[in-house]
């Protein structure tokens, strides 16, 4: 009984662990860091990376000494050239070649400079592009997480909205049964009660939809659950508060990741630029090396060792080329040319990316500040719609308003309260992009969950 018990208990216990990790909670930073490492762009960006330090790598081992051995071995049978008298022979032979030769170009122009530095600036580029690739996916878990809150607003809303009017639709049954209302008001009331129901239902729908597509950006598995926080009053409250007091630069910060990729591709450009100019100069490379022989005649009794032979046939060589190019067919030209345009659209897509981000910045900063001054202004307007629906529901008791003017006046509560829910959501959205294009990191564990958007009442 004891060992049941026991089993019991412990089953009941793990249920339990299973059913809590089930109802963990996710902020927005949470979600945003899983993105990050989680993302299949941004691995393949990571690949990418790599491929550019392997680059870098290979640059780097052109300023080193090219070795390589070699051995062959052949094998005669009749008519040949002996190697000992150099006259033909009809007699079975094996000869055997050991060579080692080393080999080290001296000046090339400064070709190998410029692609070491050309190298090392596509480096820098890939690792922009990945920071680009993360704030990328982060801003899209960002929206996406925002939409969802929007939504759980939304559920919340039309759940308030139903039960008020059940309620109403309740009260307003007992008022027919005492002959304070009609069976019309009744169905008026029973018909709002509906539409109440079918809000919600679509409420939920959207909020399904909302959560798949996080889910999607966030590479989460779209068949485990996920559950979102709702902590956005005081964030939202201080993105309003401070809104009006930031008079931000309207110009991006030129550490901009996406500025930093660009200013990097221009100098990778310039510098291919310079080693296509290389070619014009003369090379000048030295080589060394030694190599030895075996000869070995079959079926012959007056054979040299292998070690003797090894030994005795043994040479050295040094030497030194020099080569002039002096005319390619214009390949040269035509690869200068390439490359001096190539360096001129870097330059010329590095100014349009100032001008891009430069026009984002004003965008969010303007955007920012407007939905601030527009969510003052909706708290307000839900405040009137709320006490005019309120006396709008007195006089419906009544009897000095008609059902109609009771569903109008909360239409207008349940509109005003959407705008207000919308208005704070992106004022958090434009705050963290402002922030962003000012260099900021919003998807950072270390900003911790200060930023983290939470839904408003």
């Amino acid at each position: 009984m004891n060992k049941i018990q026991t089993l019991t208990a412990l089953v009941a216990l793990l249920a339990n662990m299973e059913q809590t990790a089930a109802q963990q909670t996710w902020n927005m930073q949470q979600c945003m860091q899983y993105a990050v490492e989680h993302n299949h762009g941004v691995r393949q960006a990571r690949l990418d990376l790599d491929n550019d330090e392997a680059n870098k790598v290979a640059a780097a081992g052109r300023f080193l000494p090219h070795v390589d051995a070699a051995v062959a071995a052949q094998y005669n049978f009749g008519r040949a050239i002996d190697p000992k008298t150099n006259t033909y022979t009809d007699v079975s032979t094996f000869y055997n070649v050991y060579s080692l030769q080393a080999s080290l170009p001296v000046f090339d122009g400064f070709s190998r400079l410029h692609a070491l530095k050309a190298a090392k600036a596509s480096e820098l580029m890939g690792r922009q592009a990945l920071r680009c690739q993360q704030d990328e996916t982060a801003i899209a878990v960002l929206q996406s997480y925002v939409q969802v809150a929007y939504c759980e607003g939304m559920v919340r809303m039309a759940e308030e909205k139903q039960r008020e009017t059940e309620l109403l639709l309740r009260q307003t049954a007992l008022m027919e049964d005492v002959g304070r209302k009609s069976a019309a008001d009744v169905a008026m009331v029973a018909s709002q009660k509906a539409e109440a129901d079918y809000e919600l239902t679509r409420q939920h729908n959207l909020f399904d939809s909302a959560l798949l597509q996080l889910k999607m950006d966030m590479a989460y598995p779209l068949g485990e659950e996920l559950g979102v926080e709702s902590e956005l009053d005081e964030v939202a409250l201080s993105v309003c508060d401070d809104a009006t007091a930031v008079q931000a630069d309207p110009f991006p910060s030129p550490f901009h990741p996406a500025l930093q990729q660009a200013y990097s591709r221009m100098q990778a450009s310039k510098h291919e630029w310079y080693q296509a100019r290389a070619s014009f100069f003369p090379t000048l490379s030295l080589s060394a090396g030694l190599n030895t022989t075996y000869y070995h005649t079959l079926h012959a009794h007056d054979l040299s060792s292998f070690g003797n032979q090894f030994r005795n046939n043994m040479g050295e060589y040094v030497g030194a080329t020099l080569s002039i190019p002096l005319f390619n067919r214009l390949q040269t030209l035509t690869s200068v040319r390439r490359a001096r345009n190539n360096y001129r659209k870097a330059c010329e897509a590095y100014e349009q990316k100032q001008l891009e981000l430069e026009k984002l910045c004003r965008e969010a900063l303007h955007d920012w500040q407007g939905y601030v001054q527009q969510a003052g202004q909706m708290e307000k307007k839900v405040e009137a719609d709320s006490l005019a629906h309120r006396l709008t529901q007195r006089q419906f008791e009544e009897g000095l308003s008609t059902a109609i003017d009771l569903r109008t006046t909360s239409a207008q509560l349940l509109q005003s309260k959407a705008m207000l829910l919308q208005c704070r959501l992106m004022a958090v959205v434009k705050e963290l992009l402002v922030r962003y294009y000012h260099g900021e990191t919003i998807w950072s564990s270390e900003r911790g969950a200060s930023l983290a958007p939470a839904i408003p009442n």
